[in-house]
């Protein structure tokens, strides 16, 4: 059964925690659960983060469920049994709150935070991104022993970024890993987000419906600037944005296509004293809705 979320990164960023530091958290809940209406939500830096108990009825108190949260991994310099060790919390919480994924994705070298341009990101090679799949599969089977799925979140600024990255680490992977396919980084990336979803569908257990702003998304590779540069200058937003760039009816007519049942979560960063948060999300999830109803994934 299709569910419906978004992620607190839309009032308040975790990456850069200055951006809505000052909407209290009980703004956040009750706009995303009384008043949007979302199913659940994913994590954030302002929610309990060792007492999974706590966590659970935070959001319940809101309507909310606890959809998942991203894990960081550290695969190309630690070993599979450490960052088994390093997991398992996570895995804890995520169990206790009923989640069904775990969103993971490779950070020991990212750029995703750091004042860098996007084009000193890290890459693989052939190899090196065969090597890496093999152990992201290992860590994937650790998480499928405990009734969780590994999904894995392709990102920018990391070693899985643009489309054929995306296509040489599912090759590397399986059938344990599964894919989180964000829309948003999809595009970002250089990509066709309705023809690599169409690839990869049959592996995708997570969906990020993030929309992006092609004239800035321009700007940051014209004007060399960082993840975080793009996020600050706008270059996200949700689906239904008549700014964005991407359609999300194909996407969703291909999700129900094959028979997907899980999470469609809107995970758009922006600046909330330029983009209000209730007005943006809103916006997004009746486009989503509206959608799932045309294309009968709902």
């Amino acid at each position: 059964m299709i569910k419906f979320g978004t992620n607190p990164i839309a009032w308040a960023n975790d990456d850069d925690q200055t951006i809505g530091a000052d909407i209290p958290t009980q703004r956040i809940l009750e706009e995303a659960g009384h008043l949007i209406g979302f199913d659940g939500i994913e994590n954030g830096h302002r929610w309990p983060q060792d007492d999974p108990q706590a966590l659970m009825e935070l959001l319940a108190g809101y309507g909310l469920a606890f959809v998942s949260g991203w894990h960081s991994m550290h695969l190309l310099t630690h070993s599979v049994e450490d960052e088994k060790q390093a997991i398992q919390p996570h895995l804890d919480k995520l169990k206790h709150n009923g989640c069904k994924v775990c969103i993971a994705c490779e950070t020991s070298n990212s750029i995703q935070g750091q004042n860098l341009p996007l084009s000193e990101r890290p890459v693989l090679d052939v190899q090196g991104m065969k090597d890496f799949g093999a152990k992201v599969e290992e860590i994937a089977r650790y998480c499928e022993d405990q009734g969780i799925a590994l999904v894995y979140h392709h990102h920018m600024g990391t070693v899985v970024q643009s489309p054929d990255d995306i296509d040489a680490f599912m090759a590397a992977t399986g059938p344990a890993t599964k894919l989180l396919f964000d829309a948003g980084h999809c595009y970002f990336g250089g990509g066709d987000p309705a023809e690599i979803l169409a690839r990869h569908v049959a592996r995708v257990a997570h969906f990020h419906a993030k929309n992006v702003r092609p004239a800035i998304r321009a700007r940051v590779e014209a004007e060399g600037l960082s993840f975080m540069d793009g996020v600050r200058a706008g270059v996200f937003t949700v689906p239904g944005d008549q700014e964005g760039g991407i359609d999300f009816e194909p996407l969703l007519r291909i999700l129900k296509g094959h028979g997907y049942d899980g999470w469609i979560v809107i995970e758009a960063e922006q600046d909330p004293d330029q983009r209000n948060p209730l007005l943006y999300q809103t916006l997004g999830l009746h486009t989503l809705k509206r959608i799932a109803r045309e294309t009968g994934l709902i």
